[in-house]
């Protein structure tokens, strides 16, 4: 995966005690204003925990994370090899590299959100295997805290973030960014924005899960979202709509897969790919070993205006919360929407030893 080309070891340095900076700060204002935490507190031996099995059959296991290669499983798929997960940074989990499934080869859900191409199939059809390599994922979407000091450093807009009032508390995650917001914070703190790829595989594992939970439908009580009780779950937000809800404080339901929060629910999540409708009329750089997506993630993207947002809030329904659930809106932000974002780190960003020498990919 391509990183930038600024991250030299004493860079790297200074970026890990921003992160342990901003995530210590952060956590103790979460605790001085009596919110939730902002991380899940940490298992023995750096391991995340992992749910329990939420339906009938056992839950699926992170991929190998040895030093072995990964035999393929069909002739279109070269032998590969993962990076070894080290420790985390601070606030950060270790997605194990590794083929996982992404898309579905069936999608009945018609989504209605504004915006969206309610004329054509399902955008997250068919199934396909893809390769990610070994990665670091945000435990929780990021929030308004961290945001800020990114602004106190000129670093971030300090006009960017939410519209509506009940969304600012320093403890909710940031809502109401642009790509370019997201973008900018995530290279702040030594990161980027995950790929569409690297997101799912987060949210789903190496098997294809529907959900960070296993196959389990979502319901209040795993997830953040719109039910009977109403929007957030029930939770009224302040102001003269009380009915439209608010984003929580991360953590209020999970932690889920490798010990990372609201990957579905909550705050719909920003990712680095420009949007395409068919992974497949993309070509390579949607479908070789670690993709970023149309124009391989530069942006501006001729012909590809749009970039995706993941994982279903606290504002729309059961059928949006899903891990394969995709959602294309203009980078700007324009029409306005209360989007979130997390960021991710490739082992290289970590400062964590490089990715291993890859075996090329056939034709």
């Amino acid at each position: 995966m391509k990183t930038p080309s600024s991250s030299s070891p004493d860079r790297r340095g200074t970026q890990a005690a921003l992160v342990v900076a901003v995530v210590a700060a952060c956590v103790l204002t979460s605790a001085d204003d009596g919110a939730a935490q902002l991380l899940p507190a940490p298992t023995d031996d750096h391991t995340q925990a992992q749910p329990a099995p939420t339906d009938d059959r056992e839950q699926a296991q992170p991929a190998s994370t040895d030093d072995t290669a990964q035999a393929p499983t069909s002739s279109g798929e070269a032998p590969r090899t993962a990076a070894p997960c080290d420790t985390p940074p601070p606030g950060f989990a270790c997605i194990p590299g590794g083929w996982f499934v992404r898309g579905v080869d069936v999608d009945d859900h018609a989504c209605r959100q504004s915006g969206q191409p309610h004329d054509r199939e399902p955008a997250t059809v068919p199934a396909s295997r893809v390769w990610v390599d070994t990665f670091y994922m945000a435990l929780t979407e990021t929030t308004n805290c961290a945001f800020s000091h990114c602004v106190e450093q000129d670093r971030c807009d300090r006009d960017a973030g939410p519209s509506y009032r009940d969304f600012d508390a320093p403890g909710q995650p940031i809502t109401g960014v642009s790509w370019h917001d997201a973008n900018d914070y995530c290279h702040h703190v030594g990161g980027h924005l995950p790929t569409e790829a690297e997101w799912e595989l987060a949210a789903r594992g190496p098997d294809g899960d529907l959900y960070p939970w296993g196959n389990a439908p979502a319901t209040c009580d795993l997830a953040v979202i719109r039910d009977d009780s109403g929007r957030s779950c029930g939770t009224l937000r302040r102001g003269s709509t009380p009915e439209t809800g608010r984003v929580l404080e991360p953590c209020t339901r999970g932690p889920h897969r490798y010990g990372l929060c609201d990957m579905v629910g909550n705050a719909e999540e920003w990712t680095a790919d420009a949007w395409t409708e068919d992974w497949a009329d993309c070509g390579a750089p949607c479908t070789t070993p670690n993709p970023q997506g149309p124009c391989n993630g530069a942006e501006p993207c001729d012909d590809h205006p749009y970039r995706v947002v993941r994982g279903g809030s606290w504002y729309w329904p059961a059928e949006h919360a899903t891990a394969p659930h995709r959602r294309r809106h203009y980078p700007a932000n324009n029409p306005f929407h209360h989007f979130g974002f997390r960021c991710a780190m490739s082992t290289e960003e970590a400062g964590r030893p490089g990715a291993l020498p890859q075996t090329p990919q056939g034709n």
